[in-house]
Order: structure tokens, then sequence, then C-alpha cells
């Protein structure tokens, strides 16, 4: 049979094809249709979110990680000791008792905001009997949220202290819109947990940023009620008078409330710029800057070299950190008073 007596479908006859090559004509005009109909859809879309107000979504640069500082071999004293600190636990049964809420938080189970409204509705129970707030725990008590028991994480390990040599231009965020480069972006990432800093530096401060696993450690040292010292290196576009630095000896007085430094000194310079050492007890945002401003002067360069007891080692450079051995931590928690003298063998 040829190719035109070939009988047709009843689609091809709906259609009007009459032979082979009028289908192939028919195929390619619907075809066509079709991708001029997809066309104009396209256009239409474009045009349409061109219509749309823009939203400008800064893209994350890649960053390149810090390097770590080596620090010269310690003792064999310090060496032996601090391998026993890494390989001991704290006994648990000594533990002060701890507030649910916060123990819940420290576990992962949600913020301490969320834990307290779970304890007010009754969705917490201590030992079966359903918990209120402001009860404390032991690791002897078994906790359920939910009606899910709990496996509370207690603080039985010295917690890890980081020191990090922060550049001008990094931010001290997790999070930021203008997609500008994070210290949390070049530091190692922890495994169990996660490094949280202690008090914040401006992206134009430069100098010690001290992170911490321990929640504890970091209330230490921020919290206003403890007044720990922080020293820095201010370069100054001018001169100091005596009137201007007993001014900020006495206090000065700051849309957030009356501000002082509680030392200074002077440490040379070149040119118009000066260099003062100065040690506040306060960290305000941005503190130091403000209560140079109020004299009219300008802060050119701001570094910090010391918070607390931790001081900028002088072998760490810009854009490198250093991780404290079991020994220098343990050292830091004596001072800040979270030191846990009893330690036994590991369970």
């Amino acid at each position: 049979m040829s190719q035109a007596n070939r009988k047709l479908t009843k689609r091809q006859i709906r259609d009007g094809v009459t032979s082979k090559s009028s289908k192939r004509t028919v195929g390619k005009h619907i075809a066509g249709k079709v991708k001029s109909a997809f066309k104009q859809q396209k256009e239409t879309t474009r045009q349409s979110l061109s219509s749309q107000p823009e939203t400008k979504v800064a893209a994350k640069v890649k960053v390149q990680r810090a390097r770590k500082l080596i620090q010269r071999t310690p003792n064999q004293e310090i060496l032996q000791r601090a391998r026993v600190l890494k390989k001991q636990r704290i006994n648990l049964e000594k533990m002060e008792p701890v507030r649910l809420q916060k123990a819940l938080a420290a576990s992962g189970v949600g913020s301490r905001r969320e834990m307290e409204q779970w304890i007010s509705q009754g969705l917490v129970r201590i030992n079966g009997k359903v918990a209120q707030l402001g009860d404390r725990i032991t690791p002897n008590d078994e906790i359920s949220v939910r009606g899910s028991a709990i496996n509370i994480k207690w603080p039985d390990r010295l917690p890890r202290i980081m020191v990090y040599y922060k550049q001008e231009g990094e931010i001290v965020s997790r999070d930021d819109p203008q997609g500008r480069t994070s210290i949390f972006d070049r530091l190692p990432q922890t495994v169990s947990s996660r490094w949280v800093a202690i008090g914040r530096l401006d992206i134009n401060t430069c100098g010690l940023l001290i992170l911490t696993t321990s929640g504890e450690l970091v209330n230490r040292f921020a919290h206003p009620s403890f007044e720990v010292e922080r020293e820095y290196a201010v370069r100054v576009l001018g001169e100091l008078s005596i009137e201007q630095k007993q001014k900020l000896l006495d206090g000065v007085e700051l849309e957030d409330g009356n501000a002082k430094i509680q030392y200074l000194s002077e440490q040379g310079g070149e040119g118009a710029n000066r260099w003062y050492k100065i040690v506040i007890k306060e960290g305000r945002n941005r503190e130091v800057r403000r209560l140079f401003e109020s004299l009219g002067l300008t802060v050119s360069r701001l570094v910090r070299v010391r918070f607390g007891p931790i001081a900028l080692p002088k072998r760490l450079k810009r854009g490198q950190y250093y991780e404290f051995n079991e020994f220098e931590v343990a050292n830091i928690m004596k001072w800040a008073g979270l030191y846990h003298s009893d330690l036994v063998g590991k369970r």
C-alpha cells in the first residue's frame, strides 16, 4: 500500500492530515505554536519580575581559613598535666544543682524562653512529677519533655577556649544580610558544640577576640556586674590635653549613661597621630570611640590587647588563632570561679 493510500487515524482526520508529509507539517506547526506560547510566557514573567521592587541579597564571598598558631612546646610537667585533664571528667555527683530551663537549653531542646514557657504549661516532668519554674536538677534526676525522655548534657569536661586576632573588616556575627566576612567563616568548627564569642568587636576594631564553648564562662567575662577589664591600644588623630585626660578618667556623659576610663597612659606616636593605652570595665557598643568623639577627637585605629586575664599573644599575627590546651583552660576556669577541683577517672 502506498503512503498516500494508507488509512488515516481519527486524530489525523480530525486535524486534517491527508498524508505523512502533511502530518509533519502539522506537527511543526503545533510545535511552533507551543514554542511561541512558551516564549511569550517567559517574556511576561520577566516583565512582571522587573516591575517588582529589587531585593538585593549580597553574595557570600569565599573566605580564606584562619591560620593556626603553633606554640612552642611547653615543659614536660605542663604537658603531663594537660594530658591528665584531657582524659579526666568532673565528678557529676558533686556538681551543684542547675536550673531546669538552663540545663534543657544547654542540651539543645530549645531556648531558655521556650523552656520556661513549656515548664509553665506543664509539659516538662522531673522524675515523673510536673516541673515548676525555679526547679533545679542534678545528674540523678530523670527529665522528660512532652512525654519524651531527655538526655541532659552535663558539663563534665573542661570547655574549649580559643583566641583569635580579629582583623578590620570582619564582623562578629553568623548572620549578615550584606554578606560581609564573619570571623565564624574563618575559624574551625566544633563537632558537638559551637563557638561563642566573649564580647564583640565592631567591624573597624581589631585585636583580641576570645571564643569558648562554655556559656557560663561567656557570662563571667562579659556581664557588667563582674567589671572585667578590657585593655585597648588607641591611636588618636590629635593629642589629649591634661584637662581632656582628666575628663576621661572622671567620666563622660554619653547617650546611654556615664562612662569613664579606668587607666590611661601615653604610648608615643608620629606626626598628628598619638597612641594611648586605656583600660575600661564595660563593653558598651563603640564605647571607646564614643568617649574620644565626645572630646572632639577621632580614633583612627583601635586594638584590643587584653580581656581580663587573657592577653593577645605576642606571636599571634593578624588572622591567626590559638586554642588553649587543657592546662591553660583549667587556669582560666579557676580564675572565673568555675573550676571543679574534684576530678575523677573517666566514667
